[in-house]
């Protein structure tokens, strides 16, 4: 063979791995508009015939819930090493508090985020926790944990009598150790909203008895994910995202092999209905990929959860005339939701005339929720480095 030819032989026999390997990956990928909407409605049709009995569910949830961590890399978690919180910029507002806070889900790798409690002496477990993710709302001056719809929510809840987290997507605000788009982010979102309960089960205040998540979009999805895989969740309010036939267009949601076992697909509605039979709130919208949630999604997760006798526990908020958001509407049914299941005080966030309100939260720029100095940020581990602590930490568990 000429003495070209072998590590030309080589380098195309790489290329060639390489594109097969990619292929492999993305035929195992759900992403986006993966079905019509007809053809999600005819399969959850489908499957809630097949799904007859409780066990029949349980064992499907039970697939659902083992292929989710398959495919995120998470059939072993990283060992859960110190959390090392740290914690500035206390601001006292009206009725609640606001702390900018940072803690290691993985060594040397950080979250970051806004604690939200209310003021005032806080008893030993004497407040709920809701994890509060954002979604892709991109504005320049309204963005991720930052915009005008996190810190209303945000600071309503606190006033309620919930300890709230608001934290920043794998490469959104502070979080710059991985790009938004790295291929494996989805993995160490989950583990991020994984290690941020842990972390604020940690507060003496908080009540692991009465743990929920919130979020709209992008934020949905790690909503109703966290609920599937980690128990301790006990309600859900996943907003404008639970859908029988849209996926989720970016990595966060589906970039790894989550959604397709083989020839067996798990839509959003399916992994959302993993929570059953606790209680979870779906809010929907007209104007995007919830729009059917009345006439498909609803009623299979009615279905579901009539399977446990818990008919009951799982409701729907649908906006026809709304849009794909976490808008005051939205946020007020989750309140109602929320208040109701995990023993919230509405009265706190009630004018004059009985009405609820969010006249009283001060909204804070950028700059004063922010934990990190930008010599600070310049100064963390990035890139492939990251996946490496990951790997290394299941390993050396």
């Amino acid at each position: 063979m000429h003495s070209l030819a072998r590590p030309l032989t080589c380098l195309l026999m790489a290329l060639i791995f390489s594109i097969g390997s990619s292929f492999a990956q993305s035929s195992e990928l759900c992403q986006g508009h993966y079905y019509t909407e007809q053809q999600g409605a005819e399969r959850l049709a489908a499957l809630k015939k097949r799904l007859d009995a409780k066990a029949d569910w349980q064992q499907h949830a039970d697939s659902i819930r083992s292929h989710m961590k398959k495919g995120m890399e998470l059939d072993v978690f990283p060992a859960r090493t110190p959390l090392n919180p740290r914690v500035r910029n206390k601001k006292i507002l009206e009725g609640y508090t606001v702390e900018s806070v940072a803690f290691e889900s993985l060594p040397g790798v950080f979250v970051t985020g806004n604690l939200y409690k209310p003021t005032g002496r806080l008893k030993k477990r004497s407040l709920a926790v809701i994890l509060a993710p954002h979604g892709h709302f991109p504005k320049e001056d309204d963005y991720g944990r930052f915009m005008k719809d996190i810190q209303f929510g945000s600071a309503a809840m606190a006033k309620m009598g919930a300890i709230v987290f608001a934290y920043d997507m794998v490469g959104w605000g502070e979080s710059v150790q991985l790009p938004h788009k790295y291929a494996k982010v989805l993995a160490f979102q989950t583990w991020n909203s994984i290690r941020a309960l842990d972390f604020v089960l940690t507060l003496p205040e908080a009540d692991p008895e009465r743990v929920a998540v919130t979020g709209a979009s992008g934020g949905g999805t790690q909503a109703f994910m966290l609920a599937a895989l980690d128990e301790r969740v006990k309600v859900s309010v996943p907003v404008v995202m639970v859908s029988a036939h849209f996926f989720g267009g970016c990595s966060c949601e589906s970039g790894m092999p989550v959604h397709k076992n083989g020839n067996t697909v798990y839509s959003n509605v399916e992994i959302a209905c993993v929570a059953a039979p606790r209680p979870m709130l779906l809010i929907s919208d007209g104007n995007d990929w919830t729009r059917n949630n009345e006439t498909v999604e609803y009623p299979f997760a009615q279905h579901v959860y009539q399977l446990f006798g818990k008919g009951s526990a799982v409701e729907l908020a649908h906006f026809p005339n709304e849009a794909h958001d976490y808008g005051k509407n939205k946020r007020q049914a989750a309140y109602l939701f929320l208040a109701r299941h995990l023993g919230l005080s509405l009265e706190n966030i009630r004018d004059e005339n009985g009405q609820i309100t969010e006249d009283f939260v001060s909204i804070q720029n950028r700059n004063a929720l922010t934990y990190f100095t930008p010599a600070e940020l310049n100064g963390l581990i990035k890139g492939e480095a990251v996946y490496q602590i990951f790997v290394n930490s299941k390993i050396n568990k």
